[in-house]
C-alpha cells in the first residue's frame, strides 16, 4: 500500500479552548477581516474625521503593488471617492485579484474637494480627503463618514467585501505537483522584512509585526 495522502488544514478555522472561553463569555480577540490579526488598526476599512476636519481613509488591498491603484472623486454628487486595485500574476496557482469600493461622507451637508497624500503601500491604501460645507453658518462638526467605522473585531470571519475577482480569504493553500502546497495569505501593511516563517513536520507558523505607524493610525499590527 501507498503512503496515504496528506490534507492541508487551516487551523485558524478550529475552535480552540480559547475559542470557545471567548464565545462563552462574549471575549473579543481577533479582527473580523483576518483570523491572523491580533492587534492594530482593525477592519477592511477605515474612514474617520480628523482634528483639522478632513477625512482619513485606510483600505485593505493585499498584493496591490504601490502603482496599481485608482483613486477618483464621484463627479455629479462629490460625496465619496471610488477606489480601485489590481494585483500581479506571481505565481499561476494565486490567480489576479482585483478589488472596486466607495468611502467618504454620509451626509447632505459636506462634499469632497480633493484628495490628499494618497500612499499605496504594502497592500494597504491610505489617503486624505478634504472637504466643505455647503451651509457654512452651520458650525457643528460632522462625523457621518461611509462605511461609519464601529472598531470593532470578533471571532467572525468575514470575506473581502471589495474583491470583485479573485480569492476572497485571507488564506488559501494549493497542492503543487510532486508533493507540497502553495501558500498565500494576506498581511496587510506587512513587508518581506517584517515576516518571519518557521516549519516543522506538520505546522507552518507565520509571524509579521508592522511598526511603521501612520501619523493617522493608533498603532501598528501583529
Amino acid at each position: 500500500m501507498g503512503e496515504p495522502k496528506r490534507k492541508l488544514l487551516d487551523m485558524s478555522r478550529f475552535p480552540t479552548v480559547r475559542d470557545w472561553y471567548c464565545r462563552c463569555h462574549n471575549k473579543i480577540f481577533y479582527a473580523t477581516n483576518n483570523q491572523f490579526q491580533k492587534t492594530g488598526p482593525k477592519g477592511f476599512i477605515e474612514v474617520k474625521v480628523l482634528e483639522n476636519d478632513k477625512l482619513y481613509v485606510r483600505v485593505d488591498l493585499p498584493g496591490v503593488l504601490h502603482d496599481a491603484a485608482g483613486v477618483r472623486v464621484d463627479a455629479v454628487r462629490q460625496k465619496v471617492v471610488f477606489f480601485s486595485g489590481e494585483t500581479v500574476i506571481i505565481n499561476k496557482k494565486e490567480g489576479v485579484r482585483e478589488y472596486s469600493g466607495t468611502a467618504g461622507l454620509g451626509c447632505d451637508c459636506c462634499e469632497i474637494t480633493g484628495v490628499d497624500h494618497v500612499k499605496m503601500k504594502d497592500g494597504v491604501l491610505k489617503m486624505i480627503l478634504s472637504r466643505v460645507k455647503g451651509n457654512k453658518n452651520n458650525n457643528s462638526k460632522c462625523t457621518l463618514t461611509v462605511p461609519p467605522f464601529t472598531g470593532q473585531s470578533g471571532i467572525r470571519l468575514e470575506d473581502h467585501p471589495y474583491i470583485v475577482k479573485g480569492r476572497k480569504e485571507a488564506l488559501s493553500f494549493t497542492p503543487i505537483e510532486g508533493g507540497g502546497f502553495y501558500f498565500a495569505v494576506d498581511l496587510s501593511g506587512a513587508c518581506k522584512d517584517d515576516v518571519e516563517v518557521s516549519a516543522n513536520e506538520d505546522t507552518i507558523r507565520f509571524k509579521a509585526e508592522i511598526k511603521n505607524v501612520c501619523e493617522n493610525d493608533e498603532s501598528g499590527r501583529t
